[in-house]
């Protein structure tokens, strides 16, 4: 399982995903250009001391992002633009979740490169959540259905 966002706008919640992937022990691929700069404080407030925790890949574009992806694995986008709810999907611990730009989520040519699309259902009227947020629901649910969370350690540790 793996974490990826497309040319990220908002450093606090690429430094929020990057500590939710050093915390769950996900990988997570930021896929540049980003709206920001890599040495932004906010990215690394957000992220807190986490860094050398995380595992974290640069990619200088979706190119070379395609390039580098895992073999086997299917893109798994998350959206506004989807009707299938996240509950009803079947992951695979294989699967990469992809997270588009807070302000404009991904072109038409990489929504039809995901093998899955699909939404956190909210309440009418509701536009969308947080991308940090939403990642964290779906992520918790695509680790439940595979057995990949990180085991804790044993009590009184």
């Amino acid at each position: 399982m793996r974490l990826a966002l497309y040319e990220p706008d908002i450093p606090q919640n690429a430094g929020t995903l990057i500590r939710l992937g050093a915390c769950l022990g996900v990988p997570v691929d930021i896929i540049e250009p980003c709206g920001f700069r890599w040495s932004d404080r906010d990215l690394k407030r957000a992220a807190l001391d986490y860094g050398a925790l995380a595992d974290v890949t640069r990619h200088d574009s979706w190119a070379h992002f395609a390039a580098a992806r895992p073999v086997p694995s299917r893109l798994v986008l998350l959206t506004t633009k989807s009707h299938k709810n996240f509950v009803d999907f079947r992951f695979d611990p294989a699967d990469i979740l992809l997270l588009g730009r807070e302000s404009a989520g991904v072109p038409d040519e990489i929504h039809d490169a995901a093998a899955a699309r699909l939404t956190v259902p909210m309440r009418e009227g509701a536009r969308s959540l947080n991308v940090a947020l939403a990642a964290a629901m779906v992520l918790d649910e695509a680790l439940r259905q595979t057995g990949a969370f990180a085991k804790p350690p044993p009590e009184g540790k």
